[in-house]
């Protein structure tokens, strides 16, 4: 009995550590990795409140000042708390082998911010306020452990959009910003809100959803042209987007899976059927382990962590939802591309 009693309390011991105290591999899955996060949920403001998955680097009696990467979900991805780790695989930036490139500190703190779906809201502008209380709140619980000066924000599709949004409303807080087949394109006078900001995009150029020709690729020549550091700034394209392992994802919109591991192959190899430039047009060659979170953590800001009312840089006649470029007819002929194939058995 004394021994069952102890085995217990060992065990009760280890679920109490803190978040972050056992590293653990990619190598062990997908799934360990997204356990790890914790929920919780910002205060309420303007009638909204956002919640979200958190991981946290801290071990016990922790004093280093990590990176904070806020993460956002696209559309369908955030029915539910704790969806945006479930639907993608952000969960490997937790992982020891990911956690290792965030210098100089050797590790990050991944937020998950959900938009409340099940009321039809994919954030829309009145959530940019309730995102960035949640952000502020979350920084106050661990302003110990974080460092303000490394604070990135990155997302795909509606959440690529809501990155830009971001981004464009707090330029201050954001050392740099990933958005990926962003459904936003912002206008000149927007962009210039970025000069100060290294972006990094990645889409795909068979995108059936976010059309790369008329909405991608004019964001980011609008964000480079305005920019003061544009050969910090980036633009991955794919073609056929393909998980870490060279199989095909179910749709070119996918863009985010390499993200996800850090724009290299499961072999650590160049991520499949993608090529980069930078801001001035001139191709960047990533040399693995230097992929966006070597790129993101080489980036900082003067960010003294004040809090901001308001929707920042965005005013109401800028903050319009209605500049998504979408492209349904591509995404019909590559849904009937896609069956032909199957039938046929071409991969």
């Amino acid at each position: 009995m004394k021994k069952l009693t102890a085995i217990i309390l060992a065990l009760a011991f280890i679920l109490t550590l803190p978040t972050g105290a056992f590293a653990l591999s990619k190598e062990g899955g997908i799934e360990p990795l997204k356990a790890q996060f914790v929920q919780d949920e910002g205060p309420e403001t303007n009638g909204y409140t956002v919640d979200y998955s958190y991981y946290s680097p801290v071990k016990e009696n922790d004093t280093t000042k990590y990176p904070l990467v806020v993460w956002l979900h696209g559309m369908g991805d955030g029915k539910e708390p704790g969806a945006p780790v479930k639907k993608s695989n952000i969960a490997y930036w937790t992982s020891d082998e990911f956690q290792a490139r965030f210098k100089p500190a050797g590790g990050a703190f991944i937020l998950a911010a959900r938009s409340r779906e099940e009321d039809n809201i994919f954030w829309s502008n009145e959530m940019i306020e309730p995102l960035r209380a949640a952000i502020d709140e979350f920084i106050a619980y661990n302003k110990e452990n974080i460092d303000l000066t490394r604070i990135y924000v990155g997302g795909y599709s509606m959440g690529g959009k809501m990155t830009l949004k971001m981004a464009v409303a707090y330029p201050e807080m954001f050392a740099a910003a990933f958005p990926i087949c962003p459904a936003w394109s912002p206008s000149e006078e927007l962009c210039g809100m970025l000069a100060d900001t290294p972006v990094w995009i990645t889409s795909s150029t068979r995108d059936p959803l976010v059309n790369y020709y008329m909405a991608v690729s004019p964001t980011f020549e609008r964000i480079t042209t305005a920019s003061n550091v544009a050969e910090d700034c980036r633009l991955s394209t794919l073609t056929k987007v393909c998980y870490e392992d060279g199989t095909k994802t179910s749709s070119s919109h996918h863009a985010w899976f390499a993200v996800n591991h850090d724009m290299f192959t499961d072999a650590n190899g160049d991520y499949h059927n993608m090529s980069t430039v930078n801001g001035l047009g001139e191709e960047v060659k990533l040399s693995y382990p230097d992929g966006m979170i070597c790129w993101l953590t080489s980036h900082t800001s003067d960010y003294d962590g004040t809090p901001i009312a308001g929707t920042g840089n965005l005013t109401p006649e800028h903050s319009t939802d209605n500049i998504i470029h979408c492209d349904g007819v591509l995404g019909f002929f590559e849904l009937l591309f896609n069956a032909i194939k199957m039938i046929i058995g071409i991969k």
